[in-house]
């Protein structure tokens, strides 16, 4: 402690290194108090024992080897109605020139608490813009709904990053951002670079790159977005993950940055596009430019680039591979967002050459090879690493990206990119049985962490329908329209467009025999092998051309298969398999599928998919609250039913029959040798300790099998020990901390997430339902709907939730409240489903006002004020009658009034003009307004007649 202003200091007496090297920890973090009279500070971990036990309190001014400690302790008298406040201030990594500063105020600044003050407000204020921004502020008669509308969007917002203001780019931080990229164009665009204003919209920006007629500059722009306070991704409550947040520079700018895993930041990115629309173009190139020739994308997408796992035997954490989950879904839902928002943009990209590849080192192993060991299937090419490596030092981080003859990125069209990873998920298409996870690390949906080599996707087919039937929508106006595609793409469509033709009429039959079916992936398998040898090797040759009537017809033949494998996949009690395993025999020349346990993923993809209609949708609603997924006193669903693991001494038991059909570990025994197996003083066999994976096995197998007398059993039995191995342990059904653990998202584990996600796909066949006018499905989905959302957070009380219900939270174990608060896509999920419930959609470039699923609590009962900020950031308020409510659309304030009268929609200007209309939609060219936030368009407000809100 600092005597003379009762500071805490805190820090290291000199770095931490496994070095022979001195280094100095420069940098403290503070605490200090002010407002307390003659107050005693201490830094003893003692004190609260002592205070509790009635004990004189001794001042400690120096603690060491012990955790920090910093304790106030005073006497206060108060009459009543008195009120005395205090302050405890800590600050982290001040350097001795800033800590002498703060101490300097303490001892001298007589202000020191209305600076203080001002600091908090100014804070609040900059927090709360940042939460308006994306629509987070609501005014309703249900405050627990704002409350966690607040709350979800505050999340969003730190997960993904927001937009610094509006959408306002500051030059300087694009040339800083451009010059990290490509050197070489911020050298020659030097010019482009000066004429641009100290601060430009985001749309007129992309414009004036768009004019330079550089295909570099313009992939660049459309990859620059100006976001800030987002964190990297990780939930520091897992070993595994760290995050920072960090919003201001050293001289006190805005940071312009994020980074995050790859499934996060985009599912985070789409919640915010629902108030920052103008960026889904944006967002969708920076998607598809992250992935690879071969059809995946990396670990990590940052501001700078893209990042992918490295092998590391330093790590225990590293390992390599790719990461296949949500990548369908996740685009499908971005570009039908730009379809929704920018009718007929994303076809104006059908033909622009403006896209490009990431150049991840890895090289995915032959299809043979795959088929001997599906779960060792990629090799890290070092070379090409180095060679990656030099590329960036020289040009910048573009040095990640596939480059041509010349040394400059390789371009495509928008048509290439999204055929890609539907051609390598169709190459891995194990038909009625899902897509092959073979890529060493697994899908990562929500059901499971770990289903590698033998697992099978469901979820993903389901997916994949939902996205080839938005795909054909999108390109049917096209006809024979030709688009240029690469010639070894081209080649590689051709083969499985083949594969799936030829074998159209196995559909007609309600089961496929696994002599076809293995057939059918073999061909497929190696069509795709063919691709990657060639692309891998000597990269692309050139540009072949598809009719987009060609793609069409490819596309619904594909839908034709998956409809088929979904229809397969339902089980005898109603709901859908999720997740399914593989097995290959008769030389790989079959291929037989068997079945996991239900999963809730598995029901929310089959309802997302289309392929059911409203009828089968709401029976499969009724059979998962009948389901053993459904956990009673959460009112809610797990992800997998609950069950009990073989505790310890159950466990590594080999049957005696079973050891006894395998000579080569009968003879084992015989001899004592226990390098493999072992018998224990009760006569029970176990495999040696040490083997605890198969690989351990086959590393044990091969040590043996270099003993002369062991050689030839090992080299008949190898196969009998594996399959001994794997009746033991079951690894081709391990799924990670879904089956192995009870923490995290574990076993008994309620995922909030996946419920968010349940209620969307609700929420979805709710609108299917209102559009196909049927009404009795469409009131009994909506009450569908508010049974799910009864199970969420913000419909339950602190004790039945076990955490602040307002709160979003990742998972509730079966022993315990929700745990870890805030760090989880449920967030995502509810920002839509939100916007759904208030009845505003955007369809057709139109934003429509439809509220069929507002419940009429949500209106006030008494008069009321709605505090806002407008777009230029000032504090505005509203004042709201009784009956009506109020929230924002790309924070333009809409209000809702509940009226006797008929529906009526009157739109404010700046200018002080209004529109009045008895549609319930905004016209095409006031919908841009509102997406553009012009700020033309003050406020919005919606008479809605009583008799439409049918939900209490």
């Amino acid at each position: 402690i600092d005597p003379a202003t009762g500071m805490g200091i805190y820090s290291l007496t000199s770095q931490i290194l496994d070095r022979a090297e001195a280094a100095e920890a420069l940098q403290a973090t503070s605490v200090w108090s002010l407002g307390l009279p003659n107050c005693i500070r201490s830094l003893s971990p003692d004190v609260p024992n002592a205070f509790c036990h009635g004990q004189a309190l001794e001042p400690e001014e120096i603690c060491t080897g012990r955790r920090g400690n910093f304790y106030v302790s005073s006497s206060i008298d108060l009459v009543p109605g008195q009120l005395n406040a205090w302050y405890l201030v800590a600050d982290v990594g001040r350097s001795h020139q800033e800590i002498a500063r703060i101490r300097k105020r303490i001892l001298d600044d007589s202000l020191l608490v209305e600076t203080l003050e001002q600091s908090i407000e100014a804070d609040h204020k900059d927090l709360m813009q940042s939460i308006a921004s994306a629509d987070g502020l609501q005014e309703t008669g249900s405050q627990l709904s704002t409350a966690h509308h607040l709350a979800n969007v505050l999340f969003n917002n730190l997960r993904g990053g927001v937009s610094a203001s509006n959408y306002w780019v500051e030059s300087r931080d694009f040339l800083d951002f451009i010059q990290t990229r490509n050197h070489s164009v911020a050298a020659n665009e030097q010019a482009y670079l000066r004429e641009l204003p100290e601060r430009v919209t985001y749309m007129d920006f992309l414009s004036r790159a768009k004019a330079q007629s550089n295909t570099d500059l313009v992939r660049l722009a459309h990859e620059y977005l100006p976001l800030t306070f987002g964190r990297r991704h990780g939930d520091p409550s897992r070993p595994w993950n760290s995050f920072e947040i960090k919003v201001r520079n050293d001289d006190g700018s805005k940071v312009y940055n994020y980074q995050g895993n790859w499934r996060d930041i985009f599912q985070n990115w789409e919640a915010m596009c629902v108030s920052f629309p103008a960026y889904l173009p944006s967002i969708v190139a920076k998607f598809l430019n992250a992935s690879t020739i071969d059809g995946f994308n990396p670990y990590r997408i940052t501001r700078d680039g893209i990042d992918w796992e490295a092998p590391d035997s330093e790590d225990p954490w590293s390992n390599i591979g790719y990461w296949g989950d949500h990548q369908i879904i996740y685009l499908s839902k971005l570009l039908k967002g730009m379809s929704d928002y920018f009718t007929g943009e994303l076809q104006d990209l059908f033909e622009q050459q403006v896209f490009c590849y990431a150049n991840v080192p890895y090289r995915i192993k032959p299809y043979n090879e795959i088929v001997t060991n599906s779960s060792e299937t990629i090799d890290y090419d070092r070379f090409t690493a180095k060679g990656i490596d030099r590329r960036v030092d020289k040009i910048g981080t573009d040095g990640k990206l596939v480059l041509d003859d010349q040394g400059k990125v390789y371009y495509v069209n928008i048509i290439e990119k999204i055929l890609v990873p539907i051609l390598t998920k169709l190459s891995n298409f194990v038909v009625d049985g899902g897509i092959w996870l073979n890529t060493q690390r697994p899908e990562w949906n929500d059901a499971n962490n770990a289903l590698v080599g033998s697992g099978l996707s469901m979820v993903t087919v389901c997916y994949l329908r939902r996205h080839l039937n938005m795909i054909v929508d999108t390109l049917k106006e096209t006809g024979d329209r030709r688009f240029a595609v690469s010639v070894e793409v081209e080649q590689w469509f051709r083969s499985i467009r083949k594969v799936l033709q030829a074998n159209r009429s196995l559909l007609n039959h309600p089961a496929i025999a696994d002599t076809d079916r293995g057939r059918i992936l073999n061909e497929m398998g190696r069509a795709f092998s063919d691709y990657r040898l060639k692309v891998y090797e000597d990269g692309f040759s050139g540009k072949h051309t598809i009719a987009g009537g060609e793609l069409v017809e490819f596309f619904r033949l594909a839908i034709e298969y998956f409809d088929h494998s979904i229809r397969a996949n339902r089980r005898n009690d109603g709901l859908y398999h999720a997740y399914n395993l593989l097995e290959f025999s008769g030389q790989s020349s079959e291929v037989s599928v068997s079945y996991l346990y239900e999963m809730l993923e598995g029901q929310v993809a089959a309802l997302s998919s289309g392929a059911l209609d409203l009828g089968q949708a709401a029976e499969l609603i009724q059979a998962m609250f009948e389901s053993n997924l459904y956990r009673k006193d959460q009112r809610s669903f797990m992800l997998y039913p609950d069950r009990n693991l073989r505790r310890f001494l159950e466990r590594n038991h080999i049957p005696e029959g079973a050891l006894n059909a395998v000579e080569l570990l009968r003879k084992l025994i015989e001899a004592g040798n226990r390098s493999i197996v072992i018998r224990d003083t009760f006569g029970d066999y176990h495999f040696h300790h040490s083997i605890q994976r198969l690989a351990d096995l086959e590393t044990g197998l091969a040590r043996l099998e270099q003993e002369k007398q062991w050689a030839e059993l090992v080299a008949r039995d190898r196969q009998k020990v594996h399959n001994a191995f794997e009746a033991v342990f079951g690894h081709k059904t391990y799924t990670g901390r879904s089956g192995a653990m009870y923490g995290y998202e574990g076993l008994g584990c309620i995922y909030w997430h996946m419920v968010s996600k349940l209620l969307l796909a609700v929420q979805e066949n709710v609108f299917s339902a209102i559009e196909q006018q049927s009404n009795v499905l469409a009131e009994a989905l909506a009450d569908s709907y508010y049974l799910v959302r009864g199970g969420l957070s913000s419909d339950k009380t602190p004790s039945e939730y076990g955490a602040f219900p307002t709160d979003p939270y990742s998972h509730t174990t079966k022993h315990s409240g929700a745990q870890q608060p805030g760090m989880t896509g449920q967030v995502k999920e509810e920002i839509l489903t939100r916007q759904g419930e208030l009845g505003v959609r955007i369809r057709n470039g139109t934003v429509q006002f439809q509220p069929f699923l507002l419940r009429r609590r949500e209106f006030l009962e008494e008069a009321s004020e709605f505090a806002y900020f407008d777009l230029d950031g000032e504090d505005k308020t509203l004042k709201l009658p009784m009956g009506s409510l109020a929230f924002t659309v790309c924070q333009v304030p809409v209000v809702y009034r509940l009226v006797e009268s008929s529906f009526s929609l009157n739109v404010f200007f700046a200018d002080g003009t209004e529109v009045s209309t008895d549609q319930d939609s905004l016209s095409p060219e006031l919908s841009l307004k509102l997406f553009q936030r012009t700020g033309e368009i003050t406020q919005i407000d919606v008479d809605i007649p009583n008799e439409r809100i049918v939900f209490a």
